[in-house]
């Protein structure tokens, strides 16, 4: 639906309203029968899709927000003011569906309050849920002045405004620990966890890679939202943003294979088994391929080829998150875990749901800049020469 147009609902509008209706049966099922009923979650399977799906996938998608107002605020890169208030929007819809997700997962949702008061400073989980907590504050704190502008409220959004930077710093500051202590979740499980993902610079790992698919997420949304409302991209801001990205993915890539190189696994890419084959389509897809198109003006440079890029790197973020949280585990199990299809409709519903919240606020909201330039992809000579011969000329061929 663009801007200005009445709302007519069809098969997108439709198909949601059925997610949400399903969405809802299985949530009276979660809360009234327990986990068991509706979910394949089992003692060697304790996590499943809802963790590594909606909370693993979804934090690391969001990194965008502090990635870009860090760079904008912070390092005073101005180029990337344009999208500042998209990435924000967007980390504080991932951070809220983060915590809805994490509410079908807690076997006792009602504690999750818990480690408000019950700390336990060295356990990772209590870092992250305090991390998440603050950071969710930070966002709703950022997002506001986006909201005083559209209230009229000045005086509120002379303030909010007083009040970025040391907000931008503590975001950054909070994420980078989550981020990263994400990974260190999973330091409690060699042996368990294949030798192509298990290292101690599992942490390092997931924060250099939520980087990379925070830049990516942002180009992707970036076509989608051009795309939907009918209107021109900032090319030469998403140039940028595929620049950082292939950057992004190159440090990422050399640490990773660094890494597996010092600890003598890199045989196991070539070993044959199934996760070396899960493995080599992770890093086909989410790492080498964008990579090297990335590393092509042409693909940057034309709009639909730099979002081919982007998405891939997306769908490698998604499959590594997958494979560090159910893959990777399912030898040293001696099983395979498959999500029920009670698990996938709450995940459509927790991504349908952000999707539907994020068009509504782009189209209630001033989110978008409102100039934006058109594609650098220049037009073919022989168009080009035919443009530029005046129209007496072409009359009186």
């Amino acid at each position: 639906m663009r801007t200005g147009e009445r709302f007519r609902p069809g098969f997108w509008t439709w198909l949601f309203a059925a997610i949400l209706a399903a969405a809802a049966v299985v949530t009276v099922r979660r809360y009234w029968l327990g986990l068991g009923a509706v979910t394949n979650l089992s003692d060697k399977f304790p996590w499943g899709l809802w963790v590594g799906f909606d909370v693993l996938c979804g934090v690391a998608l969001a990194a965008g927000g502090f990635t870009i107002t860090t760079a904008v605020y912070v390092f005073n890169l101005k180029r990337f003011q344009p999208i500042v208030r998209p990435t924000i929007l967007t980390a504080f819809l991932g951070y809220i569906l983060v915590a809805v997700g994490l509410m079908y997962d807690l076997g006792k949702p009602w504690n999750i309050w818990h480690p408000m008061v019950m700390w336990n400073p060295r356990s990772a989980m209590f870092e992250v849920s305090w991390c998440v907590m603050l950071y969710l504050t930070v966002l709703a704190l950022e997002f506001s002045g986006i909201v005083f502008e559209r209230l009229g409220w000045k005086r509120a959004v002379v303030i909010q405004h007083a009040a970025v930077v040391p907000l931008v710093v503590a975001g950054a500051v909070i994420s980078t620990l989550h981020q990263s202590s994400l990974g260190t979740f999973y330091l409690i499980t060699p042996g368990k966890l294949h030798a192509l993902w298990y290292t101690p610079l599992l942490p390092l790992l997931f924060l250099l890679s939520a980087v990379a698919g925070g830049i990516g997420m942002m180009i992707v949304e970036s076509r989608l939202t051009s795309k939907a409302l009918g209107r021109g991209l900032e090319m030469p801001l998403l140039v940028s943003l595929g620049k950082a990205l292939g950057a992004a993915l190159a440090v990422y890539a050399t640490v990773r294979l660094a890494d597996m190189a010092r600890r003598g696994v890199l045989g196991e890419i070539v070993s044959g088994s199934r996760e070396a084959s899960f493995f080599l389509l992770e890093l086909a897809i989410g790492v080498v391929i964008p990579m090297l198109l990335l590393s092509l003006p042409a693909v940057r440079r034309n709009s639909e080829r730099l979002y081919l890029a982007a998405v891939m790197a997306v769908v490698g973020l998604v499959v590594n998150r997958l494979n560090v949280s159910i893959t990777g585990l399912e030898g040293a199990q001696g099983g395979h875990y498959v999500p029920s299809l009670s698990e996938g409709i709450v995940t459509l519903m927790l991504v349908g749901t952000g999707m539907a919240v994020f068009a509504l606020a782009v189209r209630y909201l001033p989110i978008l800049p409102p100039v934006e330039t058109p594609e650098l992809t220049p037009a073919p000579a022989p168009l080009a020469r035919l443009a530029a011969i005046p129209e007496r000329s072409l009359a009186d061929a």
